[in-house]
């Protein structure tokens, strides 16, 4: 188990102080130990009405990241020391924006505009602009429900930059292992990591025994279907033997042979799909977004 530097006691401690000291309804109030690995602070507050947020000294632009996300409006709770004692202080965020944190200790974020529910399949403009030219949303939202993700899993996606930031939302207690083989690629995945806030993502640029090594097994891979296929399909059967997976392709071929694929390595219960979205032009007509087949199957 991962050393802790708030333990249960400490933490009840500063409930009660907060408890004291303002109106909020604990029922209401997520926790959440940033101190830990891989916990995303700016899509929790995003998401949740009350935040008690436990930090080490150090976050120097904390404020000012959360402000840069558009929490500017969030009410911040603190005082000025280590310990759930003495006076309270009370400020707006965009008011803080120049400060950091210089002392390990909690503080609450109340957040009135928080939105308690992840719209799966965001919008691209959304995304950082970069190199990737993005699936279309609705497209997205397919292949995240294929996947049936949760909190807690580790996922692997390959290829797949938008895929792997909405999948870090969504898992956000899990982590992210995200494949990127072009540098151009790579950069625009971590603009996005910065702009979402994302600390559940780790990025390596290909799939074998050894940048494997070290990283959480996952549960389940999104691969964008490549010539390196196979190979990542063996290397992740090795991390998992009993591994999820979903494979886009705009290739019939492809998504034709991948079924035998499949068998060979001793993956079933395998579904083939074509996803098709028209949208009305301001002409007045139907366009035609690219047609996607996924694959999916379980070892």
């Amino acid at each position: 188990m991962d050393q802790q530097l708030f333990n249960n006691s400490q933490i009840l401690s500063w409930l009660q102080y907060y408890a004291e000291h303002t109106q909020i309804d604990l029922q209401k109030v997520k926790i959440l130990d940033i101190t830990r690995k891989n916990k995303n602070l700016i899509p929790t507050v995003e998401s949740h009405d009350a935040v008690l947020v436990f930090t080490e000294a150090g976050h120097a632009d904390i404020f000012y990241r959360m402000w840069n996300a558009g929490l500017g409006s969030c009410d911040v709770w603190y005082n000025d020391g280590s310990d759930p004692s003495g006076p309270i202080r009370h400020d707006k965020l965009c008011d803080m924006i120049n400060r950091g944190i210089n002392a390990s200790a909690a503080m609450l974020v109340l957040n009135p505009n928080a939105r308690s529910t992840y719209k799966i399949g965001m919008e691209n403009a959304n995304f950082s602009r970069g190199s990737i030219h993005y699936v279309g949303s609705e497209i997205r939202a397919v292949i995240l429900n294929k996947m049936h993700m949760a909190q807690d899993d580790v996922v692997c996606v390959v290829s797949g930059e938008s895929i792997a930031v909405e999948a870090a939302l969504i898992a956000g207690e899990g982590t992210v292992i995200a494949v990127e083989y072009n540098q151009n690629d790579r950069r625009t995945l971590e603009e996005n990591i910065e702009q979402f806030g994302l600390n559940n993502i780790s990025i390596i640029d290909h799939v074998d025994d050894r940048t494997m090594q070290g990283l959480p097994a996952p549960s389940l891979a999104f691969l964008v279907a490549s010539a390196s296929m196979e190979q990542e399909i063996e290397c992740l059967l090795r991390c998992n033997p009993h591994m999820e997976f979903v494979v886009y392709t705009l290739d019939f071929r492809c998504a034709a042979s991948l079924p035998e694929i499949f068998a060979r390595y001793g993956i079933g219960e395998t579904e083939v799909i074509q996803i098709s979205v028209s949208k009305l032009s301001q002409k007045h007509t139907f366009e035609a977004e690219p047609a996607p087949w996924l694959i999916t199957g379980r070892a």
